[in-house]
């Protein structure tokens, strides 16, 4: 599922989230996912908006597939980034396999009701033993933001369950605050995860 208005504020300001969210270095998180990974790893990055961590996963030997609902940020991630970049929703089969998924922060959007079967997804799409990093906001609820974008919010009870559920193993918990596009600060949490082996 792909929310109208969400897909609409990032066409809107594609070119102001690439700025806002570029970085001189990549996130401790993207380190730690990219050290963790086997040499020449197949990974999809699942909602790959501009392609900022794609391409860094990209300079580090990575087998990336960027994949987004949004057109503007795909072209960007093309254009600016050189990468292989395609737009899907989150309901397009995955083409895995894959050694790693990068899930950060793109899954808030869709529904509380739809998450258990995209984990599901994932969970398909990787190897045994593959690994995941998930991105997601604390919160309860659904709501959209000042700017229209809609987000889905989850205790971290919640989350860890979904996981496991899903066939998931954490491995590394951060709770973290970010400001976004909207310009409120908002609690999160970053899961670095295993998927079972069996």
């Amino acid at each position: 599922m792909s929310d109208d208005e969400t897909l609409r504020v990032y066409r809107a300001r594609a070119e102001e989230y690439d700025r806002r969210m570029t970085r001189d270095e990549p996130e401790p998180e993207l380190s730690r996912f990219i050290a963790a990974l086997p040499p020449g790893a197949r990974v999809l990055d699942w909602g790959c908006g501009p392609g900022l961590q794609a391409a860094v996963m990209q300079r580090h030997g990575v087998d990336v597939d960027p994949v987004d609902a949004s057109e503007a940020m795909i072209a960007i991630a093309r254009d600016r980034r050189g990468l292989p970049a395609r737009q899907a929703s989150f309901d397009a089969p995955l083409q895995g396999p894959y050694q790693g998924a990068w899930v950060s922060f793109s899954l808030l959007h869709a529904p509380r009701a739809d998450l258990p079967r995209h984990l599901r997804a994932l969970s398909e799409a990787l190897v045994p033993g593959g690994l995941l990093f998930l991105g997601m906001k604390l919160g309860q609820g659904e709501a959209r933001d000042a700017l229209g974008r809609f987000y889905a919010y989850y205790s971290r009870d919640e989350l860890l369950t979904h996981l496991q559920t899903a066939g998931f193993a954490p491995i590394d918990i951060e709770e973290r605050a970010d400001t976004g596009l909207s310009g409120r600060t908002e609690p999160g949490l970053l899961i670095l995860a295993r998927k079972d082996d069996a």
